[in-house]
């Protein structure tokens, strides 16, 4: 699994110069946790969240708007994107899969990195599709006064494919379970990663979601959005403030 993790955080990482201890007000705090820069309702955090929750990894919780990005994050992480997690030792993963993979290879009590059928590199596959055959087509049909030319009912079109192969997916296990996964009869990394995004598309037009003939995707999603993870790492924070006091995630 060692081999696997690591070999897909390399690419989203970077180092700063130690941490020196912060400033809050008058008191002085040792920089000791990772400090995880963060914005609720992006899906690549809410997943980076789940990850870190589940596995108990504690951090410093900085909740950002994305139109006013703070100076410690864009020095973290130029790209100014969110998931950022500054480790204390310096060292920046500023992807939300590679922060993921580095909070479940210190502690997986779920064993999210060893899926019940197939192996963690199916996982990293499906991973990788819905990124290059799913997200483009969501944020068009999302969006579409983004992008030029866009058509947002093609793009649902496209999305609505996609998401059929998953349906399937869980559909295979419905015989073992009341609550299939993507791999089986128990979550794992693809279902953490991926919920987010079936959210996003869901969310658009719920009704007309519903409405389309579904075997188990419906179910799969409300039971995430249902659980006690979820509702925990979708609790809002104030926008982080230099003068305040630390935000410590997952909470106790």
């Amino acid at each position: 699994v060692a081999r696997l993790v690591w070999r897909n955080v390399a690419p989203g990482t970077r180092r700063l110069a130690r941490s020196r201890p912060r400033k809050r007000g008058n008191q002085e705090t040792d920089a000791l946790l990772p400090v995880l820069y963060s914005f609720r309702r992006c899906p690549y955090a809410m997943r980076a969240r789940m990850a870190i929750a589940v596995s108990a990894q504690s951090c410093e919780l900085r909740e950002i708007v994305l139109r006013n990005k703070p100076a410690p994050m864009l020095e973290a992480s130029p790209k100014g994107t969110v998931p950022v997690l500054v480790l204390p030792e310096g060292r920046v993963i500023d992807q939300s899969l590679d922060i993921m993979l580095w909070a479940l290879a210190k502690r997986d009590p779920q064993a999210w990195l060893k899926p019940e059928e197939g192996s963690l590199d199916d996982a990293l596959a499906l991973i990788e599709q819905c990124e290059l055959m799913f997200k483009p087509s969501l944020d068009r049909y999302k969006y579409p006064d983004r992008y030029s030319g866009a058509d947002a009912v093609q793009s649902r079109e496209q999305c609505l494919a996609w998401l059929r192969e998953l349906d399937q997916r869980l559909m295979r296990f419905r015989e073992q379970t009341a609550e299939p996964s993507l791999f089986g009869r128990r979550p794992c990394l693809a279902d953490a990663a991926l919920m987010p995004f079936v959210r996003q598309f869901a969310q658009v037009d719920r009704a007309w979601f519903d409405r389309q003939s579904w075997a188990e995707l419906p179910r799969w999603l409300d039971a995430w959005l249902a659980s006690e993870l979820f509702e925990a790492v979708m609790a809002k924070h104030p926008v982080w403030d230099a003068s305040q006091a630390a935000i410590v995630f997952p909470g106790a």
